[in-house]
């Protein structure tokens, strides 16, 4: 809590700025710079030896039994809504610890912007119902809160075995029938020839990025990438006034776990170009992972839901660029009649295709 100078209230962070607010009588109070910086840390020696000795915060999270959503209960508070779907809740809840965050995004993105933002994606939206845009209602409050993440850096080298394909072409004879009789031709085929590959490649990544929450629906939180991450500030609770904070589901060594699976494409694409020719095949891979570093971090996304002919729709929208993702209806009908409309165009393709391949 941060009482308010002039009047005691509590002062609430102002999305875009470096100040607090007062929302009844207007007081500003700046948040001073922090000393420390951002910084990486080493991910094996912090699992072995800090930590135990790491700072942590203690927290009293609430579970949504309508949409499962976890979020922490804010100081008296005895109910409530969901701040991810809207659904009352009676906010009792267990104590957890947890690691301290080490740096954020602040709130960019006020919440009026932040309705906008909404308003312009419904109207977006293709094979929505007509009726949405009129109808669709943002009935639940908007609610800002700290996600947490991870980002994991490291050095990656990959032993690999597989195959390298390159084309050539080949003369084939064929028969067809034309105007009734048969006719033998020749045409160019494209053929492949495979042997051998293997290899080492090494690549480097930089702030990979894990959700480690559950709360959140995955799809759509990964669809607000990317983040400025280059942005970040150190950590500090004035920026946390006025908003929510969740406290991290996956742990650090779970999250990469899960990095890994992220630098995985990456790293096939890295072999494949090594393997080179026209195509390529992985057969196995080896990665050995190395100088791993680590942030634990909050990005700011403001949360609601909206209503929909009694059907709730939660949706996200990311605090610092404002981009608008989230669930939605569909018009079966504007699908179906689209279908249909594009069936004599796919049927002419076709009929086309064949007629050439005569």
């Amino acid at each position: 809590m941060f009482p308010c100078a002039q009047c005691g209230a509590n002062l609430e962070f102002v999305p875009g700025s470096d100040a607090q607010q007062c929302p009844y009588c207007g007081h500003v109070n700046p948040i001073a710079a922090a000393s420390a910086s951002v910084r990486e840390l080493d991910f094996d020696a912090f699992l072995r030896e800090a930590m135990g000795r790491e700072e942590v915060q203690e927290s009293i999270t609430v579970k949504c039994t309508s949409c499962g959503a976890e979020s922490t209960k804010p100081p008296n508070v005895t109910s409530g809504e969901c701040p991810f779907c809207g659904a009352n809740i009676v906010a009792t809840g267990s104590s957890r610890k947890s690691l301290k965050p080490k740096a954020l995004l602040p709130f960019h993105v006020p919440p009026e912007h932040a309705r906008k933002a909404f308003r312009d994606w419904i109207h977006s939206l293709w094979f929505a119902p007509n009726a949405l845009r009129k109808l669709a209602r943002q009935d639940s409050r908007l609610n800002g809160m700290y996600t947490p993440y991870w980002t994991y850096d490291c050095f990656v080298t990959t032993e690999y075995t597989g195959q390298r394909g390159d084309d050539y072409w080949d003369t084939e004879t064929y028969h067809t029938t034309v105007n009734g009789r048969r006719e033998t031709r020749t045409r160019q085929v494209r053929r492949t020839r495979w042997r051998h590959a293997s290899g080492v490649v090494q690549n480097t990544f930089d702030d990979v990025l894990v959700m480690a929450s559950h709360s959140l629906p995955r799809k759509y939180a990964q669809a607000l990438e990317p983040w400025d991450l280059q942005n970040l500030v150190p950590y500090q609770d004035e920026y946390l006034s006025g908003f929510r904070a969740e406290s991290y589901q996956v742990d650090l060594p779970e999250g990469f776990v899960k990095a890994k699976e992220l630098m995985d494409p990456a790293i096939r694409s890295t072999i494949c170009r090594d393997i080179g020719g026209d195509h390529q095949r992985i057969h196995s891979m080896d990665s050995q992972y190395d100088n791993v570093t680590f942030k634990h971090i909050l990005l700011p996304v403001w949360i609601s839901a909206y209503r929909y002919r009694d059907q709730v729709y939660r949706f996200l929208v990311n605090a610092r660029t404002g981009e608008v993702q989230g669930e939605r209806p569909w018009s079966w009908v504007k699908i179906l009649l689209a279908i249909l409309a594009a069936t004599p165009i796919i049927v002419a393709i076709v009929y086309a295709i064949m007629q050439a391949e005569q």
